[in-house]
C-alpha cells in the first residue's frame, strides 16, 4: 500500500508578523506502527494547473509503513509538535477545521502555521484550491491524507476534510483593549458563563463583522477557542484581539474606570436594547450571559445598564448567539457615520 503523499515539501510558515521563518521548522519524528493510506491524489491535479511559481512540490514516501504522511527521503512519518512557548500566554486555537477557517488562517498570516492536512476524497472546491496556494507561498506543507483518519483526528463535527495545525493565539492584555484611540472609542464583546462552543463561535464571527474592537473572555466558567469554536466563527479569531481575564466582574469595574459604559443583555430587563440611542457612540462593552442562567449576580452588578430584546411572539426569549447578533449590530448601526479602522 503506498503512502500518502506530502504535496508542498517546505516546513517552514509565517511568524506572528505575518513574514518569512527562514529555516524550514518541521515537527518531530515518530515510530513508525501501521501502514499509511492511498492518497488518491485530487490535491496535487488542483495545484498542478496553477502557476510554476505557486506550484507546490509534490513527492511520495520510500517505505510502506508507518502511522501518517510520509515526505521524500524521510524514514517515517513526523508529528506536529509546536514548540512551547514559556513567556507567551494562549488562549486556543492550536487545531483550526473548516474550510473557510483555515483559509483566514492563511490570509491573515498573524501566526505560525505547521502543517495542513486535506483528505484525499475532498471535493474540488475553490476554497481548498486557494488554501493550497497560500499553503505553498507561505511554505506550509500541505498533506494528503484518508478521510477516516482526519475525522479520527478532528475535534469537530465537521471538519469538511480539511484541518491546520498552527501556534495558539495570543492573549491581548485587557488594558490593550481599553486604551483609547482619537475618534474611535471602544466597543467590547464581554462573554459571561458561555460554555458552548457554537455559541461562543457564532458570536466572535458576529463580533468581527460588527466591528468589534476587542472581546473579553473570563478564564472559568466559559469556553475558549477549540477547534468547534474556530470552526463556527469562520475566521473571524485570526483578526479579533481577546483578552482572557481571572474575574469578569473585576474586568467590568475596570472598564468603568476607564469611562466605558457597561450595557448587559438580560430578556428579564424591562428596558429595552434599542433604547440606547447616543449611548451606542461612545465606548461601550456588550456584556452577555449564557444561555438558560444570563447574566451572574455579579455581572450584573457592574452593569450600568441592562437591556433586554423586545420580543413580539410566543418565544420568550432568543438563543444568546442571536441575541448577540442583534445587540452588537444595534451598536453598530448608532456607528454608521463613523469609519471603520483596523489593526494591523
Amino acid at each position: 500500500m503506498s503512502p500518502a503523499r506530502r504535496i508542498s515539501g517546505r516546513s517552514g510558515g509565517p511568524g506572528p508578523s505575518g513574514g518569512r521563518t527562514g529555516k524550514a521548522q518541521g515537527p518531530a519524528a515518530r515510530k513508525p506502527a501501521k501502514a499509511a493510506p492511498k492518497a488518491a491524489g485530487k490535491v496535487v491535479g488542483r495545484a498542478a494547473s496553477k502557476s510554476a511559481a505557486s506550484k507546490p512540490a509534490t513527492s511520495k514516501g520510500t517505505g510502506s509503513t508507518g502511522t501518517g504522511p510520509r515526505s521524500a527521503g524521510a524514514r517515517g512519518p513526523k508529528r506536529y509538535q509546536p514548540a512551547r512557548q514559556s513567556s507567551d500566554r494562549s488562549l486556543g486555537g492550536e487545531q483550526i477545521e473548516g474550510r473557510q477557517a483555515v483559509r483566514e488562517l492563511l490570509l491573515a498570516g498573524r501566526r505560525k502555521v505547521y502543517e495542513i492536512w486535506i483528505a484525499t476524497d475532498v471535493d474540488d472546491n475553490e476554497v481548498v484550491s486557494d488554501i493550497v496556494e497560500l499553503a505553498a507561498d507561505q511554505r506550509v506543507p500541505v498533506v494528503e491524507v484518508n478521510r477516516r483518519r482526519l475525522d479520527t483526528v478532528a475535534r469537530s463535527e465537521a471538519p469538511q476534510g480539511v484541518l491546520a495545525k498552527a501556534a495558539g493565539l495570543p492573549e491581548v492584555a485587557l488594558e490593550a483593549l481599553l486604551r483609547r484611540r482619537p475618534g474611535r472609542p471602544p466597543f467590547l464583546l464581554a462573554v459571561d458563563g458561555v460554555t458552548d462552543p457554537g455559541n461562543l463561535g457564532a458570536l466572535l464571527r458576529t463580533a468581527e463583522g460588527a466591528g468589534v474592537t476587542g472581546v473579553i473572555l473570563p478564564r472559568h466558567r466559559s469556553v475558549h477557542v477549540t477547534p468547534t469554536v474556530a470552526k463556527a466563527a469562520a475566521g473571524a479569531i485570526e483578526y479579533l484581539r481577546m483578552a482572557v481575564v481571572a474575574g469578569l466582574p473585576t474586568a467590568l469595574a475596570a472598564c468603568r474606570e476607564k469611562g466605558l459604559w457597561v450595557v448587559g443583555l438580560d430578556d428579564e430587563s424591562d428596558r429595552s436594547l434599542f433604547e440606547l440611542g447616543e449611548l451606542g457612540r461612545e465606548g461601550v462593552v456588550m456584556v452577555l450571559g449564557a444561555e438558560g442562567a444570563g447574566l451572574s449576580r455579579l455581572a450584573r452588578e457592574r452593569c450600568d445598564m441592562v437591556v433586554s430584546i423586545p420580543m413580539r411572539g410566543r418565544v420568550g426569549s432568543l438563543n444568546v448567539s442571536n441575541a448577540g447578533a442583534l445587540a452588537l449590530y444595534e451598536v453598530t448601526r448608532m456607528r454608521a457615520g463613523e469609519p471603520i479602522e483596523f489593526d494591523d
